[in-house]
């Protein structure tokens, strides 16, 4: 059983805080497996509801009369199923004393973020449950999270073959059944396709009307379809950063497939020894580094930028926060340099860091406020949005 105390600390804080707190995140990420140990943790009665049960489903279907005599700690998984249930718990949160607190589980960020927003504005408080990271898995073990990716059953399989057997195996059932949940209106196949393309597109910026001529659809579809996946958890979405300087600067998202070991799926990349001979290896490791850079540094998605030049300077990962900005600039190499883009994004930017992320061992100054970090340490960076702390 690998820890995530990080995420069962923090749940259990925002419930002392909140009376509603929802965990969201990919399906089979370990919401449900944290909620129980969070339960376990809490003082009091505990009453769990899984919406995917028929039964539980329809139980809440007259949620007000169910839900108003429990006490303590009531536990609702994948509520995304039951959009109804939002207004039922305005009343339950707003009673004082208050009687039960409730942790919603979900897998549908739209869903769940704009229902819940709208009716339970001050109420409700949101917890990402993302993929493991270096953190929980060990700094020395980052190649082996790499290829495989985050998931918990994905990262443990007894070995790398059953471990894409079970990334294939969720890549035709559990998220094309939640994608076409969320009404892609498209089908299963075409579904793929654009799922294989994506792979291909990773760590590119995003131009719809590749996408829309493939298919043979609208750029706005072909957007729609993005935006699905993202809120699924499945894509990562960064977008451009702009500044008011005189240069010309990139203005659309770059896209990635969140999980590199969904990415490795899709691609057919079988092993690490397969990935060092595949071009897509550079974008690969960008997109890795990029998430457990996020999952570390606790950056919320708002927080969260690329940006470049069309004179060709440009920087893999901005992290703004306040008046505080951090740059990331990935290398796929053990040695990484000093490149003019480095300097020219410091001083454009107003950064107060740039860390260049490497497959080193060595950590080692490059310039002034430039530092060269092995991907094995990243987990050191946890404060660097935090000017109290870092200099």
């Amino acid at each position: 059983m690998i820890s995530r105390e990080r995420h069962s600390a923090e749940v259990i804080r925002l419930l002392g805080n909140f009376p509603i707190v929802a965990l969201v995140g990919a399906r089979q990420v370990g919401k449900s497996t944290l909620a129980r140990e969070v339960a376990a943790a809490m003082p009091g009665s505990v009453r769990s509801f899984d919406l995917e049960s028929e039964r539980d489903l329809a139980l809440l279907g007259n949620a007000e009369s169910v839900l108003t005599p429990l006490r303590g700690l009531v536990v609702i998984d994948e509520v995304q199923r039951l959009p109804s249930l939002f207004p039922s718990l305005r009343p339950l949160a707003d009673r004082r004393p208050l009687k039960a607190r409730f942790l919603l589980l979900g897998s549908a960020s739209p869903e769940l973020t704009t229902r819940g927003s709208e009716s339970l504005a001050g109420r409700i408080v949101f917890h990402e449950l993302g993929g493991l990271n270096l953190r929980e898995t060990g700094a020395g073990a980052w190649r082996r999270l790499w290829l495989r990716g985050g998931y918990p059953r994905s990262y443990t399989a007894r070995s790398d073959a059953l471990s894409m057997e079970w990334r294939a195996a969720y890549l035709q059932t559990y998220l094309e059944r939640d994608v076409l949940g969320v009404d892609m209106r498209m089908p299963p196949a075409e579904l793929r396709r654009f799922w294989q393309m994506l792979a291909h597109w990773h760590g590119q910026r995003w131009k719809a009307a590749e996408f829309a001529r493939s298919f043979g659809v609208s750029e706005s579809t072909c957007r729609r379809w993005l935006d699905a996946l993202e809120g699924l958890f499945a894509v990562r979405l960064l977008q451009p950063w702009h500044v008011s300087v005189a240069k010309r600067q990139v203005r659309s998202p770059k896209v990635y497939v969140r999980d590199s070991g969904m990415l490795h799926a899709l691609l057919g990349v079988p092993d690490l020894a397969g990935l060092r001979i595949r071009p897509q290896i550079g974008a690969s490791f960008e997109g890795f580094a990029i998430d457990q850079i996020v999952q570390i540094t606790g950056a919320r998605r708002s927080e969260c930028y690329h940006w470049a030049t069309h004179q060709g300077a440009e920087l893999d990962l901005l992290l703004v926060r306040g008046a505080r900005a951090v740059g990331f600039e990935i290398k796929c190499t053990e040695a990484p340099v000093l490149t003019k883009s480095m300097q020219i994004a410091m001083a454009d930017l107003g950064l107060a860091r740039l860390f260049v992320v490497h497959q080193g061992e060595d950590r080692f100054e490059l310039a002034k406020g430039i530092e060269a970090v092995p991907v094995s340490e990243l987990q050191s960076l946890g404060n660097v949005l935090d000017s109290r702390r870092v200099r």
